[in-house]
């Protein structure tokens, strides 16, 4: 996904994500902590409930500065890992328009701009809150990411009823948790008609897993290919009630971002569930890595789903030279086994 270094005498360009931490900590500088604090308690409660709203959970701009401190970047996170999963599946493809169903004050935005760059790309978000749209917006035009500028953000409820134009992309991310059952249903199958991709992207808990196997289901339906996180389009081998699939993303926390949130760690692992499918044939991987890799003396274990044996479990030792060591620097989420060149070293 990153370009090659620059060289020491080449001044470094700033990332997408820490370009979006210049821009939050510059909006956000001067919110009262006492004020912020209340917000981010309110939106928490929210986050963490069951009940769907029919109401914009971002009511005004003190709201929206919270979300933006306390989601943020976490949905950044969680966004981009989704994306580059596609991307990874979908070698070659690029979106040349994005629609973010939802999106709030424009975290897959940013998301897309880190995993395709400067692709000429026409960008949408549309959300129900006008206050998130007006900040997006903002942080959007003070980035000085030509993509990021040129995106235009509509006003509009996300309902039974929403008509989406044709795009590439489209990314729904933490909406489905806010919606009643039959407009979820009615907004995936919605995202189907208009897209060539679709990602959506829930949080790592039962309910969002349910929430991400529902949709999955609808997108085969509609004729979509599942890219990523699964290896395959068939029944997922989890037995519902026993286990969960969910990734985790590592989160950078500025001070301000932990002076908000209260916490202390200059870093914070969001938990998330999503689905990338796509109408085109996708290259997904043979096996994904399930859970944090378990590192022992003298061997890895592995938690795999695979294409074709369901969970398997890997026990990767020392004697399997190259892929021992593979197996040290695999991560959570990563693809199993490595890609090239460690495979042409294994055979």
């Amino acid at each position: 996904m990153n370009a090659t270094p620059p060289t020491p005498s080449t001044p470094s360009t700033p990332s997408t994500a820490e370009t979006l931490r210049a821009q939050l900590a510059r909006l956000l500088d001067g919110l009262p902590p006492k004020q912020a604090a209340q917000a981010v308690d309110r939106l928490i409660a929210n986050y963490r409930g069951t009940t769907p709203t029919d109401a914009p959970v971002l009511r005004d701009r003190s709201d929206v500065a919270a979300y933006a401190a306390y989601r943020m970047p976490a949905t950044f996170e969680a966004v981009r890992s989704a994306l580059e999963a596609l991307a990874d599946a979908a070698p070659g493809w690029a979106p040349g328009s994005h629609l973010d169903v939802g999106g709030g004050t424009g975290a897959a935005v940013w998301a897309a701009d880190a995993v395709w760059g400067d692709a000429a790309r026409a960008t949408t978000v549309l959300d129900w809150a006008e206050p998130a749209l007006a900040l997006g917006r903002e942080l959007a035009e003070g980035s000085g990411i030509p993509a990021l500028r040129a995106t235009e953000w509509r006003g509009g409820r996300i309902e039974g009823a929403l008509k989406l134009a044709g795009s590439d992309l489209v990314t729904v991310s933490y909406v489905l948790k806010e919606l009643a059952a039959r407009d979820r249903a009615t907004l995936v199958a919605e995202a189907a008609r208009a897209a060539q991709a679709v990602v959506i992207v829930e949080p790592g808990t039962p309910d969002g897993y349910l929430r991400i196997i529902e949709a999955r289901d609808l997108l085969i339906g509609a004729g979509f290919h599942v890219a990523a996180p699964c290896p395959h389009d068939g029944a997922c081998p989890i037995v519902r009630g026993t286990d969960w699939c969910h990734f985790s993303a590592r989160v950078s926390r500025s001070s301000l971002h932990r002076q908000v949130k209260g916490g202390s760690l200059p870093y914070e692992d969001e938990k998330f569930s999503y689905v990338a499918a796509v109408r085109f044939p996708p290259h997904p991987v043979p096996a994904r890595v399930t859970r944090k890799p378990q590192i022992r003396k003298g061997q890895v274990l592995l938690e795999l789903c695979t294409a074709t044996e369901g969970l398997r479990r890997d026990t990767v030792t020392k004697r399997h030279g190259p892929l021992y060591r593979a197996a040290r620097d695999t991560a959570w989420g990563d693809p199993w086994p490595p890609p090239a060149p460690e495979d042409a070293d294994d055979e």
